[in-house]
């Protein structure tokens, strides 16, 4: 039995995606995720010895989408309300690019890509079944769950649980459809449930009902059968929040403030987006004395203090951490534009059109490979939800993840799978 075990772990280590799969398992542990960054540029370091063919086409696209990324953070530093902040920012962004040119040299064909996605779905499994331990008796291997919120192995100190398990449940959700057809498919989707409606996170549960929308979609096949489901699944989660309303307090408390929006006034709607509406009058304000490049990159919460008013939330209730305000604008569009200006807007959008333009070039097997990833980064970029910052450390990790393995997958496919699709 100890020969066994030692033999598959051996074969494991073998895999090339192993590095990369390391990011993701350790993302509940902070900062740790980037020991999965450094083994994938060793990884890199020691294939660039044997030989690397830098011109596959991933590769390209990786660097035209990292530099659209990477270049609006770099443009509006020069600018910088917090020089120091940004340009140390930028240079952290650069490692980056060796993550991604890992990915896509060790994700060459679909079947290390789908060996992946079965391991990352693995890690989420395990992060579901402790959260549920936390759900049903109170505590994780990370300990007591928060009082507003399960938190399961990322700590109560860390609401990162429903975002996480929200932007990554297309791959639980397809490695399930894969092993057990329909049936697994729902179960997974019944066991991601529970976490994300008690993560207390709102744009978590956007986000996992946009993955729940295209997946019901892409099983549907008509639009018909897509409205007959969809008003199933409808009524499922009508009856799961009803249920959570009545056994959670952390659940009641979150949707009684969520429900605050519907009174109209303008004070009840900034209560019930737990002051957001207060950043983002500030972040216009920011946007409109600085609209060529921003403020610099990371350098909001530097600017927020001479923006805000004098009675802002944020300054007299709510600091953050440092009693410099607000941290981040908590949405995409407008961090973009507050923190690296028009200039930086259009780089992203020149970075999404490429994106766009790549995968309908991709061929029906291409976009087929790269499908759990494709949905992944479509709910994490949805424009209209609140959003943690995509240029900080943790999360913006999470995102160059994300691309690196969209740009690998994309094209992971080989010749004789493209032709017979």
């Amino acid at each position: 039995m100890h020969s066994q075990s030692s033999e598959r772990l051996k074969r494991w280590l073998q895999q090339p995606w192993w590095p990369y799969w390391l990011v993701v398992a350790l993302l509940p542990f902070g900062r740790s995720a980037e020991l999965g960054t450094a083994a994938c540029l060793i990884g890199l370091l020691l294939a660039w010895r044997r030989g690397i063919e830098w011109t596959q086409p991933s590769m390209r696209l990786l660097w035209m989408l990292l530099t659209c990324y990477i270049g609006a953070a770099l443009l509006s530093s020069f600018v910088s309300v917090a020089p120091g902040k940004s340009w140390s920012t930028v240079l952290g962004l650069l490692r980056y690019l060796p993550l991604g040119l890992y990915a896509c040299h060790a994700l060459r064909g679909e079947q290390r890509v789908h060996g992946l996605y079965v391991a990352v779905a693995a890690v989420i499994a395990f992060w579901v079944l402790d959260a549920w331990m936390q759900m049903l008796t109170g505590w994780s291997l990370r300990g007591h769950a928060d009082a507003e919120r399960i938190s399961g192995l990322f700590g109560a100190d860390d609401p990162k649980l429903g975002p996480t398990l929200a932007m990554l449940s297309p791959f639980a959700l397809w490695a399930a459809r894969k092993r057990w057809e329909l049936r697994g498919l729902i179960v997974a989707f019944v066991l991601l449930l529970g976490p994300v409606m008690l993560s207390g996170s709102r744009s978590a549960w956007i986000a996992f009902g946009l993955v729940t929308l295209v997946f019901i979609a892409r099983e549907a096949g008509s639009f018909v059968r897509f409205l007959a489901v969809g008003a199933s699944v409808a009524v499922v989660l009508a009856i799961a929040g009803a249920i959570a309303w009545k056994t959670s307090t952390r659940f009641e408390t979150r949707m009684q403030r969520t429900l605050m929006a519907l009174s109209g006034s303008e004070q009840s709607l900034n209560e019930a987006t737990t002051g957001r509406l207060d950043i983002w009058h500030t972040g216009v304000r920011m946007i409109e004395a600085h609209p060529l490049l921003g403020v610099g990159v990371r350098g909001f919460r530097y600017a927020y203090p001479h923006y805000a008013p004098a009675n802002d939330h944020f300054m007299v209730a709510e600091n953050c951490g440092d009693g410099m305000g607000a941290c981040h604008p908590h949405q995409l569009v407008l961090e973009v534009l507050i923190e690296t200006g028009v200039v930086g807007l259009l780089l992203w959008l020149v970075g999404v059109a490429l994106a766009v333009r790549a995968w309908r070039r991709a061929g029906s097997a291409g976009r087929a490979t790269a499908f759990p990833v494709t949905v992944s980064l479509a709910a994490m970029l949805f424009p209209l939800n609140s959003h943690l910052a995509f240029y900080s450390a943790w999360w913006g990790l999470l995102f160059a993840w994300l691309l690196g393995l969209w740009c690998a997958s994309l094209f992971a496919a080989t010749k004789e799978e493209r032709d017979g699709a």
